[in-house]
């Protein structure tokens, strides 16, 4: 799992490459999240555009770091989802807890609004 991480605009992107499989990539994740936090930055678009799978752990990490924003006042939004990676959220019923948005730029100007 790589993470590349750069500023656009008022929001934070986070792009994944890879699969997010285990404990240590949702670790590594939440890590992310927090330095971000601890640097003031609340908006996260999380761009899931290249990866290619993610189980039970990965979720849980995205449902820890989206639980994590919202708890400080800040927002998560992932962007470019795999239909396998929306259904899965669909079907554990996280709709509310992850948003999910079709690519960057809609997540974006979800975040500026």
């Amino acid at each position: 799992m790589n993470f590349k991480i750069s500023q656009k605009g008022n929001a934070t992107v986070i792009a994944l490459q890879g699969n997010l499989l285990g404990v240590p990539e949702a670790a590594e994740l939440n890590g992310q999240v927090h330095k971000l936090l601890e640097d003031g930055k609340k908006r996260v678009v999380l761009d899931l555009s290249e990866v290619g799978f993610i189980n039970s752990s990965g979720l849980s990490g995205l449902i820890h770091s989206a639980s994590t924003l919202n708890k400080t006042g800040g927002r998560l939004v992932v962007a470019g989802a795999s239909k396998k990676v929306l259904e899965l959220i669909k079907v554990t019923r996280l709709t509310p807890v992850i948003e999910a948005l079709p690519d960057v730029n809609a997540a974006l100007e979800a975040l500026s609004e």
